[in-house]
């Protein structure tokens, strides 16, 4: 008898009128708003504008969701085009079904775009949204649980997830609920990029690079615990291979990072300081660099005020003499 367990949703769609609400969609949506707010609001600290982020994301999700289908319809191909499938089911995202290794690749492909049209560097905004796609994360996977989807091996906790559903090889049971491991995991991760940003002040895509290691980390032992179909090479599961292999490469661009380019930006956004819109003082308190931009856009305006005013000096003396001679 099972004495206490998470249950699963009897459906994973709401139907309002004529619209069907997804859970696994609201999830996304959601996860992509609270990104760019905390994204925003870390931008501006760091001497940007507000709404960049918000512009920038427009070309970074279309991009990512793309990338993300993509890599799970080319890892898992034998949902869509073995015997008995359809391939069309590939073009149906709404039902499940997005690669994180690919959502960050192809979204960071967007990102570029739209950075490289503000002319602001994609390290510096991968570093203020690095949090945002932590926590957007951690509400995405709420997404499989509406879904009864990619959960771990049979358990009797107290918290395990109860999966009803005999759909696509189910079978009804308790298992550990990864879903909710990684979500937690999630968290902990945007909280300890958080606090490092602001122990380390971490710059030129290092708060990023410690987002992607820290998630490898926790996603490879998730990913061992799941029961779901998955390709394995040397007897571990695909996704563990990518983890590792990912957590090595930020784990590197961390250490030369560090060494090559020390510190952080000063000048995130320079359309942000010649419009006015960024306080120095309050920049400064964040970055270190919003002070420093100020004052030297005021010395070089210094030069222009001070010619400005001699011109005007020089026409009023003439204008006086000219004066003086008609008088005698």
């Amino acid at each position: 008898m099972d004495l206490a367990f998470i249950p699963s949703p009897s459906r994973g769609v709401v139907d309002l009128g004529p619209i069907p609400l997804r859970g696994y969609a609201f999830c996304i949506i959601i996860g992509v708003f609270v990104a760019v707010w905390l994204g925003n609001k870390r931008w501006v600290a760091r001497g940007g504008q507000s709404g960049t982020v918000a512009d920038i994301a427009v070309w970074a999700v279309p991009f990512g969701l793309v990338g993300g289908r993509l890599y799970h319809v080319i890892t898992d191909y034998q949902l869509y085009f073995s015997d008995g499938r359809d391939w069309v089911d590939a073009f149906k995202i709404w039902e499940g079904g997005l690669g994180i290794w690919g959502a960050i690749a192809l979204g960071a492909v967007g990102a570029w775009i739209g950075c490289r049209r503000r002319g602001i560097p994609l390290p510096a905004w991968a570093d203020a949204l690095a949090p945002g796609i932590a926590l957007a994360q951690a509400i995405g996977r709420w997404g499989n649980w509406f879904n009864q989807e990619l959960y771990g091996k049979p358990t009797d906790l107290p918290w395990a997830l109860k999966i009803t559903s005999a759909e696509d090889g189910r079978v009804p049971g308790t298992y550990h609920p990864t879903f909710l491991y990684e979500s937690l995991w999630c968290i902990g991760v945007a909280l300890l990029v958080i606090w490092a940003d602001r122990r380390f002040k971490l710059g030129h895509g290092r708060a990023f690079a410690l987002y992607v290691a820290s998630y490898c980390a926790g996603r490879g032992w998730i990913e061992y615990m799941r029961v779901d179909d998955a390709h394995h090479v040397l007897g571990l599961r695909l996704n563990v291979w990518t983890a590792i292999v990912v957590f090595v490469l930020a784990v590197v661009y961390l250490v030369i990072s560090a060494k090559t380019r020390p510190g952080r930006e000063e000048i995130v956004e320079p359309a942000a300081i010649a419009s006015g819109e960024v306080d120095g003082d309050d920049a400064s308190a964040e970055t270190g660099g919003g002070a420093k931009a100020a004052e030297a856009a005021r010395e070089k305006d210094e030069p222009d005020a001070k010619a400005k005013a001699n011109a005007e000096a020089k026409t009023v003396a003439k204008a006086d003499e000219a004066g003086s001679a008609k008088k005698s």
